[in-house]
């Protein structure tokens, strides 16, 4: 069966992430955790062969035509 989480296992995981790092260290793995998410957000959108570069690739060649 694939893994379900609820809001009670979602309360449980912070509450041991809490216990874990402490409350001064959350919003500093926060940030962190974010700038990684930004970057690889990034990096996915300007992959050589990601559809969006595909699309926009044309678009400019049909601007570029016309």
């Amino acid at each position: 069966m694939p893994f379900r989480f609820g809001p009670m296992e979602l309360i449980i995981v912070l509450v041991v992430v809490l216990i874990i790092f402490g409350v001064g260290r959350l919003p500093e793995i926060g940030g962190a955790m974010g700038k990684a998410l930004k970057e690889f957000r990034n990096t996915q959108k300007n992959q050589p062969g990601s559809d969006d570069n595909i699309i926009d690739n044309e678009s400019k060649d049909d601007a570029k035509q016309a």
